[in-house]
C-alpha cells in the first residue's frame, strides 16, 4: 500500500451521495491509497478502523470458510463502498477480507469522520442502508444455489454473474477465485469448466473467459 495521487472527488460512494457543502470536508478527511494486484486492503477479523471507497480498479471480497478454504462474497468495482460490514454496534471488527485483484486505487476515510458523514447527509444514509439491503439479498441467494443448486448450475450462474459484473462477454479471473465464487473446489471448476468447453457454451485461454452462448448457460440455473 501507498499513497497516491489526488481523487476527483465525484467518484466514489461517499462523494456520490454527499450534500455538495460536505465535499470540502471529505477533501480534508480522505486519503488516496494505491494497492498492487494480489495485496490484503484489510484482514478479516482486524479492528475496524476507517472505510475504503472504491476509486479505481477491482477488489474481492471474501470470507474464511473452513481451515483452508475461502468464499468470495462479492467482487467490488469503481464507486463501490469496502469495509461497511464491520460498522455493528458490539465489537468493531472486519467480518471479511479484502483483496485488490488487479491494481487498485481507494479513497479512505476514519471512522469516526464516515459516522459524522452519515449523521450530515441523509442521501447518503438511505443509500448505505439500500447497498446492505442488497447485499442481503444476493448473500439469501448465494445461500439457496449453495443448498439447492448441483456444483455445474452454480458454476453457470457464477459465470454470468461475472459477465454482467465486466458488462461483457468476455472477462479473466483464475481457477480457484472462480472455485471460491462458486462455492466448491479448483479441480471440480476445471472438470466442469472442460465440459462446458466441450458443449460449446464458453470459450478459455489462459484466465481469459468468453462466453459463447448466454442462453445455454442460463438452462442450467433454470
Amino acid at each position: 500500500m501507498k499513497k497516491a495521487g489526488n481523487c476527483d472527488l465525484n467518484t466514489c460512494f461517499l462523494c456520490q451521495y454527499s450534500i455538495p457543502e460536505w465535499i470540502a470536508a471529505v477533501s480534508d478527511h480522505r486519503q488516496h491509497l494505491s494497492f498492487k494486484k494480489n495485496e490484503t486492503i484489510f484482514q478479516e477479523g482486524s479492528p475496524v478502523k476507517g472505510i475504503f471507497f472504491l476509486y479505481h480498479g477491482k477488489v474481492k471480497v471474501h470470507k474464511q470458510w473452513g481451515p483452508d478454504k475461502e468464499l468470495i462474497v462479492r467482487f467490488a468495482q469503481r464507486g463501490d463502498i469496502l469495509g461497511h460490514r464491520g460498522l455493528g454496534s458490539g465489537e468493531r471488527l472486519y467480518t471479511v477480507s479484502a483483496t485488490a485483484v488487479e491494481d487498485t486505487t481507494v479513497c479512505y476515510t476514519e471512522l469516526a469522520f464516515f459516522e459524522a458523514s452519515l449523521k450530515v447527509n441523509p442521501s447518503l444514509s438511505l443509500k448505505l442502508m439500500q447497498f446492505y439491503a442488497d447485499e442481503l439479498q444476493e448473500a439469501e441467494r448465494k445461500m439457496r444455489n449453495l443448498v439447492h443448486m448441483d456444483v455445474k448450475s452454480r458454476l453457470a450462474d457464477a459465470l454470468l454473474e461475472l459477465s454482467r459484473l465486466h458488462k461483457a462477454l468476455h472477462f479473466t479471473i483464475s481457477r480457484q477465485d472462480l472455485a471460491s465464487f462458486s462455492g466448491t473446489t479448483y479441480e471440480t471448476v476445471y472438470r466442469n469448466l472442460q465440459e462446458f468447453i466441450a458443449e460449446k457454451l464458453i470459450a478459455v485461454e489462459g484466465r481469459a473467459i468468453t462466453i459463447l452462448s448466454e442462453k445455454k448457460l442460463r438452462k442450467y440455473i433454470a
